[in-house]
């Protein structure tokens, strides 16, 4: 029975191989020139393919080109089509045959976020009812015009926020009733702890005010639930209002809004100097100039980090900002612990995120669109355009962290790796054992 069983195995496996697509041929070449030491994969599967599996179009392709075909694999589109959306998700139209099983949607262009339009701006959310992957983080695109105001609010969780534009003037006092006002400009961050008050307003140093990038480290987080000087204000009554404040004139609290403002239009802030506080100023700022930070200059492009060993109040959230030159790539890797909610700021690039027992799946990413990678999932992030491709990592947790696969495989006894890939010595020794991180 052994030996029938295992000349099925041979069989099969001959099937499978003479069946493979185009790179069958090269495959046995490679089979019968290997000269390796190790267990030969062979005796176990079929090597991968080697067939190329690069995104088919870009954004800019001609509208008529996209097409769910590969190879010989797929048709045309025949019933009705949407090219502008075909033309931005090549690989979900035509995916790579190396993607398989099933993986979440993990990307979200914030333009089909439902807006909310304010008198001085406006905000679109992306939470886990637009991408349910996005358990742990969800994102507000906010909007305020030269002196428009964010009023003054709190919420359950804490505030993160990279500034897209403009720059914005940032308030807030803590539990020992310390204050603080900053300024952050373009590529600045702020971060405030879950439950402390603050606002925010555009200044003037931009005439079309700013635009910023809010995180949460709660992926059911709500926009709409935030804790709102005006709302609360309007639910309370009168009477309490002027005892808790020891009124002595009622007509100076009798012009309390009705109901929320939420954005609305101001003056622009004058000075970033904070009332006089006997308790004094909060001991750690709550903004970060990321824009002054230096890049690390790699192979491929560069990284910036900013983590709480940085901005050391930014305990919930840390950042990476990549930038990937055209024909670069973010390396293979995945993050141990945290997931990343991915944020891209200009140019185009694709991502294959492997979800493990076969399951993996690609997706192509511009400005304004959001990825997401739980914990623990193996991906890239490769330039598909001809210009830098610039983007924010951004992790559920206060440091950023990585494990690169080159860098595993060059820490790892070199005979082991050999029989995983079948390798030689001189592939091994050029593994890098520095992370690369950009290549």
């Amino acid at each position: 029975m052994f030996q029938v069983s295992r000349l099925l195995c041979t069989l099969l496996l001959a099937q499978l191989v003479a069946s493979a697509p185009a790179a069958s041929s090269s495959t046995v070449v490679q089979e019968a020139s290997s000269t390796v030491s190790g267990i030969d994969a062979t005796a176990t599967v079929p090597f991968a393919t080697t067939d190329p599996n690069q995104e088919l179009w870009g954004p800019d392709s001609d509208p008529s080109v996209p097409a769910p075909q590969r190879n010989k694999l797929g048709a045309s589109i025949i019933g009705p089509s949407n090219p502008e959306l075909e033309l931005q998700n090549a690989d979900l139209l035509a995916p790579p045959t190396t993607d398989g099983g099933d993986v979440q949607n993990a990307k979200w262009p914030f333009s089909l976020s439902h807006n909310r339009l304010q008198t001085g701006g406006w905000a679109r959310q992306q939470n886990v009812e637009q991408m349910p992957i996005a358990t742990s983080m969800a994102g507000v695109d906010m909007r305020l015009e030269a002196g428009a105001i964010r009023e003054l609010h709190w919420h359950k969780t804490s505030e993160w926020a990279y500034v897209l534009k403009g720059t914005t003037q940032v308030t807030a006092v803590d539990a020992n009733g310390r204050n603080f006002v900053g300024n952050a400009g373009p590529g600045d961050l702020w971060f405030f702890p879950a439950g402390v008050p603050h606002s925010l307003q555009a200044t003037a140093d931009d005439p079309d005010g700013s635009e910023f990038l809010l995180i949460f480290p709660d992926g059911t987080f709500n926009e709409d639930g935030t804790f709102l000087l005006t709302d609360w204000l309007s639910h309370v009554p009168f009477e309490v209002i002027l005892k808790n404040f020891q009124a002595t004139d009622p007509e100076q609290f009798s012009h309390i809004p009705a109901q929320q403002l939420y954005i609305f239009p101001s003056v622009p802030p004058t000075s970033d100097t904070p009332p006089e506080d006997p308790q004094g100023q909060v001991p750690q700022s709550f903004v970060f100039p990321l824009s002054q930070m230096n890049a690390t200059q790699l192979a491929g492009g560069s990284i910036k980090m900013a983590d709480s060993t940085v901005f050391p109040v930014s305990t919930t959230v840390s950042v990476a900002e990549v930038t990937v030159n055209p024909g670069g790539m973010r390396e293979l890797h995945w993050h141990p612990t945290m997931d990343e909610w991915s944020f891209f700021l200009e140019g185009q690039g694709r991502m294959t995120i492997f979800a493990a027992e076969g399951n993996a799946a690609t997706f192509d990413y511009q400005a304004g669109d959001i990825g997401f990678v739980p914990a623990t999932f193996g991906h890239y992030v490769e330039n598909t355009g001809n210009t830098t491709l610039r983007y924010l990592e951004i992790f559920n947790g206060d440091r950023v962290q990585d494990i690169s696969l080159s860098q595993w495989l060059a820490l790892t006894p070199p005979d082991l790796v050999k029989a995983h890939l079948n390798l030689d010595d001189e592939t091994i020794a050029k593994l890098p054992k520095v992370k690369p991180v950009v290549v």
